[in-house]
């Protein structure tokens, strides 16, 4: 399976927007946006006006990056949106928002998504009853998804639970913090999309129509 390896830090600043990959360091001082905001290697006495196509690719490598998604699977989540009734690009982000370790993230149980991931890949979740260890996993409405039973007194998920009264759940979220158990009650409209970044997918749907 292939992943990014390479400095988190860094896809921020290419970006230039916090794409919180390092959780509630990124809503700190700490945060590398605060000392360093050009991208890297980037030479500012040569910028030059961006055209439609790299307005375009760079959306939607944000939207990758925040995901922590590669080419080939984010082709592939869009090629499912483009296939489902309704508008494409909401579409896609339902399905991404709608992965494992997104939604792990999501309801308070880590305290990023490469913390999820690597929770989901260690095999501390179940999805109805049955230990599930794909984080690109997209959870189906009405399905149940809770920590194992032997994980419930994991550190980092202790932790992290703690700290998710101070976070903001999605309202289309059924979360029970104290039994460690969510579901997807509904399919998100995109005003209940809570990315924490600005997305326009319609400059996704644009690039990939071309």
């Amino acid at each position: 399976m292939g992943r990014y390896t390479g400095p988190n830090c860094r896809l921020c600043r290419r970006e230039g927007t916090r794409l919180f990959l390092k959780g509630d360091k990124c809503n700190s001082q700490a945060c590398t946006l605060n000392k360093k905001q050009a991208a890297p290697g980037k030479l500012t006495k040569f910028n030059k006006k961006p055209t439609e196509y790299a307005i375009q690719l760079r959306e939607k490598q944000k939207v990758k990056r925040y995901y922590g998604v590669l080419e080939k699977q984010f082709r592939r989540y869009f090629e499912m949106a483009s296939r489902h009734k309704g508008v494409t690009g909401e579409v896609l982000l339902q399905i991404l928002e709608r992965r494992l370790d997104n939604l792990v993230y999501k309801t308070g149980f880590a305290p990023s998504i490469k913390a999820a991931r690597q929770l989901v890949l260690h095999g501390h979740f179940q999805v109805n009853g049955k230990k599930m260890s794909i984080p690109s996993y997209v959870v189906k409405l009405g399905e149940q998804v809770s920590v194992c039973e032997a994980s419930k007194t994991a550190d980092v998920i202790v932790r992290s639970v703690e700290g998710a009264n101070s976070r903001q759940i999605p309202g289309w979220l059924d979360v029970d913090l104290k039994k460690l158990v969510f579901t997807v009650k509904e399919l998100p409209a995109r005003t209940e999309l809570q990315t924490g970044i600005e997305i326009n997918e319609q400059l996704i749907v644009e690039l990939y129509s071309k």
